[in-house]
């Protein structure tokens, strides 16, 4: 019995590494954890690059994964937190996929971290895998948002919010304490493809045209990711080809 308290009494402790002092009241944050499609990771990471956004802190547990990334001969840690101050909107960026041990935890930092600098909304990003390839046209981003402001914004933006439907990891968890505590969290679900090997850059091109329309700050050019998307939509078209012949 002794072993199982003591099991329950060992929380995952999340550390924050501050590296630069901004003013971020009122910002808006975007949470870039794995999720299906990887469809999270790829809009920070496009954010963070397209914004210019300043690394200012970094996230460190024992139970992470042992890894370090390396950009332009330098190593990185693999969950940072990127931001800009006059742009108003910071960027957690996760370069794992959190198990789910970390989920909780994870979302709580977020949050936590939200409050303490009195940011007023988050933002996260999930995929809904398609068996069949997606068209451009055919993709399609929904909005769940936790409390009245939030389904207000997405009433604005006139987007099509989620009636009925099951959200899994640090974004259910984020909707969920949001909502208790009061605190503004919209999550933007877009239709993923899940062909094997195959990347979805239509996703999350679609999601960060709502991410702009939400952040009056900010003006994020879309349209590198749109050219990707139709050079893979070329890509499969062409592999395609062959077999239809032969029908």
């Amino acid at each position: 019995m002794k072993s199982i308290i003591n099991f329950f009494k060992m929380a995952t402790k999340i550390d924050v590494y501050k590296s630069k002092d901004l003013d971020l009241r009122g910002a808006t944050i975007v949470g870039g954890f794995s999720s299906a499609g990887i469809i999270g990771s790829i809009v920070a990471n496009y954010l963070v690059d397209t914004l210019s956004l300043d690394q200012i802190s970094v996230l460190d547990s024992n139970d992470f994964p042992a890894i370090s990334i390396v950009y332009g001969s330098k190593p990185k840690y693999p969950a940072r937190i990127f931001a800009d101050e006059k742009k108003k909107i910071a960027v957690f960026l996760s370069e794992f996929d959190p198990g789910n041990h970390l989920v909780r935890p994870i979302a709580n930092t977020i949050l936590s971290w939200a409050e303490e600098n009195r940011c007023m909304r988050i933002i996260t990003a999930e995929g809904v895998l398609t068996r069949e390839h997606v068209s451009d046209k055919e993709h399609r981003v929904y909005g769940v948002g936790n409390i009245e402001r939030a389904r207000e914004d997405l009433e604005r933006l006139e987007l099509e919010q989620l009636r009925t439907g099951i959200i899994t990891g640090v974004s259910a968890v984020l909707l969920n304490e949001g909502m208790r505590i009061n605190f503004n969290v919209i999550c933007l679900l877009a239709n993923v493809n899940s062909n094997p090997g195959i990347p979805d850059a239509t996703a999350p091109a679609k999601v960060i045209e709502v991410i702009d329309k939400l952040l009056p700050t900010v003006k994020i050019d879309v349209e590198p990711l749109y050219e990707e998307a139709q050079k893979i939509d070329d890509w499969i078209k062409e592999q395609r080809a062959p077999s239809q012949m032969f029908r």
